[in-house]
C-alpha cells in the first residue's frame, strides 16, 4: 500500500499555478468575485479602491485565481453601484480610469483575466440620459432621450410616477432609482455597442458579467435570449474570445434555454446557496454521493455543451459558512469548497469565502470588509447590521497549513494543473451511499475523481484500471492510500482524490 506523496505533488501544483492565463481553456478559469468597496483601501479613507486591489494581485495569483470579476466600478450614487450614471468612467471612490487600466495591465501580466459587471437593464435616475428625458417631459419639449426609457401616461406594473407630470416610467427593481432602458431602441443599442467597445478595446477587459438577464424584457424569455445573442455577437466582433457570464436566477430548464443565446456561461443557481445541490448533498444521514450525482447528471443532461459556471454564494446570497453550518466545523466548510471545485466549467468564488467569512439577511451584511487582519480592513458597507468574523484573518490563515485558505489554494491549483478536471466530459462510474467515482475526459486526457462524502468513515474505492494519484484535497491529517496494484484507493473521510490511469 502506498500513501500519496503529497509534498512533492504540492510543489508541482505551485509551479503549474503560475502558468500564464492565456494557456488555459475558458473552462479552466478560477474566477474570484470582488466588491471593490469592501476589499482593500490604499489611501486611508476607509473605502476599498482599485489601487488597493492592485496591491492584492500577487495574493490572487498565489492563490491560483486566474480570473477576476469586479462588481460595478462605474460612477453611481449608491454604495453597490448597480445604478450607473456614466458607463465609461470609474467611480471617484474607487480611483481613476488610469487606475483601472493599470489594474487590467498588471492582472494580465500575472496571468489573470478581468471581467466587469455590466448592468444594462437599467441606469440610475441621475444618469444624464434620464435627466434629459425627464426635463423634456416636464417642459413639454422633445428629446431623443425619451426613447431611451419606457415612458407612458398609463400606470401599470413596475411603473413609477414622474412627479406630478402624469407620466410614468418602468422600473423593474422598484425603489432603487433604476429606470429600465428601452433595449429595442436602436440608439440605446448603439450606446451599448460603444460601451462594449470602450471596455473591451480601450481598457482591455476580457468580458462582462451580465446583470439581471431575465429582466431585460421581463416575462419574455425569447426577447431576452435574442438580446443576449446580440450582446454576444457584438462582443465577439469587438474582441474575439471575450467571456460573458449571465445572471439568470432561475431553474435549470430556464438556464439551459438561455444557453441558446450563445453567451458562454450562466451562473448555476441550482447548485448554489443553502438549498442548492452542492450543500444539500452534504446534509442528511445517507446517500450523499447519490444525491450529488443525480443532480449533477441532470445539469449535464440539460446543458451538455455549455460552459458551466458553478458557485456556492455571491453578493446577493447568504455566505457558504452559514449554509453548511460550518462556524465550528471547518472540515465541512473545506469539503463544500472541494466539491465545488471538482465540477467542470468555470468555478466562481466570492471574496472572503476562502477565509470563511459570514453574512446573511440585508445585502450589506453579505458584502462586509475583507478580513486581511485586524489593522488592515475597509469600513463596513453602509447599512450592515451584523458584523461577524468566525474564522481567523487572511494573514493568520496564510501561515496555517490546516486552514480553509490553504485548502482553497490547493483546490485552485489542482484545477489548474489537471486540465481534464475542469474541461472534460463527465461520466459517473459509481455513486452509491457516500462514494462517488467520476471519469472526466478532455480529448486524449482523462482523470478519475474519487470522493468520500462521509464525515467520519474511510471508504475503499475500486478503480476501473491501475492508477496513480496525481492530486488530493484533504480536510485534515488523513491520507489516501493506493493499493500495490493501483486498483483500489482508500479515501479518508471528506477526501477527494484525483487519479490517472497508468
Amino acid at each position: 500500500m502506498k500513501k500519496f506523496e503529497w509534498k512533492r505533488c504540492f510543489a508541482l501544483l505551485i509551479l503549474l499555478a503560475v502558468l500564464p492565463a492565456a494557456g488555459f481553456a475558458v473552462e479552466q478559469y478560477n474566477w474570484y468575485e470582488v466588491f471593490v468597496r469592501s476589499y482593500q483601501d490604499s489611501d486611508g479613507d476607509g473605502i476599498g479602491d482599485l489601487q488597493g486591489l492592485i496591491r492584492r494581485l500577487p495574493e490572487l495569483q498565489d492563490m491560483g485565481y486566474n480570473g477576476l470579476w469586479l462588481m460595478p466600478v462605474m460612477p453611481s450614487p449608491s454604495y453597490h453601484k448597480y445604478d450607473v450614471t456614466d458607463y465609461c468612467a470609474i467611480d471617484p471612490e474607487y480611483g481613476t480610469m488610469d487606475d483601472m487600466r493599470s489594474l487590467v495591465a498588471q492582472a494580465h501580466e500575472k496571468g489573470i483575466a478581468v471581467i466587469i459587471d455590466l448592468p444594462v437593464n437599467h441606469t440610475s435616475t441621475r444618469h444624464p440620459w434620464f435627466e434629459a428625458a425627464c426635463e423634456a417631459i416636464r417642459s413639454g419639449g422633445s428629446s431623443p432621450y425619451t426613447d431611451y426609457y419606457h415612458f407612458s401616461q398609463s400606470n401599470g406594473p413596475a411603473c413609477v410616477p414622474l412627479g406630478d407630470t402624469g407620466w410614468f416610467y418602468e422600473e423593474q427593481f422598484s425603489g432603487g432609482g433604476m429606470p429600465d432602458l428601452n433595449l429595442d431602441s436602436e440608439a440605446v443599442r448603439e450606446e451599448i455597442r460603444s460601451i462594449l467597445a470602450f471596455w473591451l478595446q480601450d481598457v482591455g477587459v476580457d468580458g462582462f458579467r451580465l446583470d439581471a438577464v431575465t429582466s431585460f424584457y421581463t416575462g419574455d424569455t425569447d426577447a431576452n435570449i435574442a438580446f443576449l445573442r446580440w450582446l454576444k455577437d457584438s462582443c465577439e466582433a469587438l474582441k474575439p474570445g471575450s467571456y460573458l457570464v449571465g445572471e439568470c436566477w432561475s431553474g435549470l430548464n430556464t438556464i439551459a434555454e438561455y444557453y441558446t443565446s450563445g453567451v458562454d456561461s450562466f451562473f448555476l443557481f441550482p447548485a448554489s446557496q443553502a438549498e442548492g445541490f452542492i450543500v444539500s448533498s452534504l446534509r442528511g444521514r445517507s446517500k450523499h454521493a447519490e444525491k450529488f450525482a443525480r443532480n449533477y447528471q441532470a445539469v449535464l443532461d440539460a446543458i451538455p455543451d455549455g460552459v458551466l459556471a458553478p458557485f456556492l454564494c455571491n453578493h446577493d446570497t447568504g455566505r457558504t459558512l452559514g449554509s453548511v453550518q460550518g462556524r465550528s466545523n471547518p472540515r465541512i466548510a473545506k469539503f463544500a469548497e472541494g466539491v465545488l471545485n471538482i465540477m467542470g466549467g468555470c468555478v466562481f468564488t466570492y471574496y472572503g469565502e476562502e477565509i470563511g467569512m459570514v453574512g446573511s439577511g440585508a445585502d450589506p451584511n453579505k458584502r462586509l470588509a475583507m478580513y486581511w487582519n485586524d489593522g488592515d480592513m475597509t469600513e463596513q458597507p453602509p447599512g450592515a447590521t451584523a458584523i461577524e468574523y468566525p474564522y481567523p484573518s487572511y494573514d493568520a490563515q496564510r501561515e496555517d497549513p490546516t486552514s480553509l485558505l490553504r485548502y482553497c489554494k490547493e483546490a485552485n491549483q489542482l484545477r489548474l494543473s489537471v486540465p481534464a478536471l475542469a474541461n472534460g466530459k463527465t461520466e459517473f462510474l459509481q455513486a452509491e451511499g457516500d462514494l462517488l467515482l467520476m471519469k472526466r475526459t478532455d480529448g486524449r486526457d482523462a482523470c478519475l475523481i474519487a470522493v468520500n462524502f462521509s464525515s467520519a468513515d474511510s471508504i475503499d474505492c475500486v478503480l476501473p484500471a491501475a492508477c496513480d494519484i496525481v492530486g488530493a484535497l484533504l480536510v485534515d491529517d488523513g491520507f489516501p492510500v493506493l493499493s500495490d496494484d493501483g486498483q483500489t484507493v482508500t479515501l479518508p473521510s471528506y477526501g477527494i482524490v484525483i487519479l490517472t490511469e497508468k
